[in-house]
């Protein structure tokens, strides 16, 4: 999402739920109330990138994407702003990519990110918050978000908040919480809530991912300027990530997805890995290049995509 673009321009669970696991219904709540009861008040929703213009191209054009995911290029109004992205989308998960000029100013460059996390009960960013500012971040900077279905009456789609205001260099995160009245809006195409308070991102996905391999996001690593970094550790620990020091950058783990964030130099910056789970298992290993990255799906239920290094 370019809400920091929109920005620029202008606790526990307090009861046990009981789940009924045949045929999978109920897992989703199942999964967050698990993870609340552990102190885990963000879960990973998305990352975005941009790639370079071949690689762009490629995924918008590529039949087996098509095949292989929910996938859908989208022309999004939101905040002021119009932006086209290609997005894969799983049962919980997704990804969005960008080619080199497809956005406005510094973000028009390969490499440019962002990371959001979000919540999957109302009232839970509030949490966040508190957490943030019990490490320090005094004044964290929060924003609301709309959105406009093309009909010119926007909505309350999501709040967010990081950890400062300033001008991030290649890379931004955020937390974020969806709106009950965004899912209440029938123009949102969203479920029915599942239990009370429910703002879940498998609530805010369509369930078109069951037609297709992938499932979810388990793994995502993208290299980031240091002082990128700094400002997204205290986010992911203020939601109840682990987070350990690795070679100068952090992994941070919970939730179901493992985010991997490498210090590197601007020219470095930008998303490396993707790792997804699969709806089923696959005897073989298929391998797809897609522009400049390689898409390598199995053996087994996994998948994992590959971007060559800026040249």
């Amino acid at each position: 999402m370019l809400i920091r673009r929109t920005l620029r321009m202008i606790t526990a669970l307090a009861a046990t739920c009981t789940v009924a696991i045949a045929g999978g219904v109920g897992t989703a709540q199942a999964e967050a109330s698990h993870a609340s009861s552990k102190g885990q008040l963000l879960f990973y929703n998305h990352a975005y990138s941009v790639v370079d213009r071949e690689t762009a191209d490629a995924v918008e054009n590529s039949a087996y994407l098509r095949e292989f995911a929910n996938f859908e290029v989208r022309t999004t109004t939101g905040g002021g702003l119009t932006w086209k992205g290609r997005y894969l989308k799983g049962r919980e998960t997704y990804m969005e990519l960008f080619g080199e000029g497809d956005l406005p100013g510094q973000d028009a460059l390969f490499g440019s990110a962002g990371l959001a996390v979000s919540t999957e009960r109302a009232g839970d960013l509030a949490k966040v918050t508190a957490q943030l500012k019990a490490q320090g971040i005094s004044d964290p900077a929060e924003y609301r978000q709309t959105r406009d279905f093309g009909d010119g009456v926007p909505i309350p789609w999501f709040d967010t908040i990081r950890t400062t205001s300033a001008q991030y260099e290649a890379f931004d995160p955020w937390a974020m919480e969806y709106f009950p009245e965004y899912f209440a809006d029938p123009r949102s195409q969203t479920e029915p809530e599942s239990y009370p308070g429910d703002v879940s991102r498998e609530r805010y996905l369509p369930d078109a991912y069951q037609d297709h391999l992938m499932r979810d996001i388990t793994y995502i690593r993208i290299g980031v300027p240091a002082r990128d970094l700094a400002t997204a550790v205290p986010v992911l620990r203020a939601g109840g990530f682990k987070v350990a020091t690795v070679g100068g950058g952090a992994i941070a783990t919970g939730g179901g997805t493992t985010i991997q964030l490498d210090s590197v130099a601007r020219e470095q910056a930008g998303l490396k890995q993707v790792t997804m789970s699969l709806n089923r298992s696959v005897e073989t290993r298929h391998e797809e290049r897609i522009g400049r990255s390689t898409l390598a799906v199995g053996p087994g239920a996994r998948a994992e995509w590959t971007f060559d290094a800026p040249r």
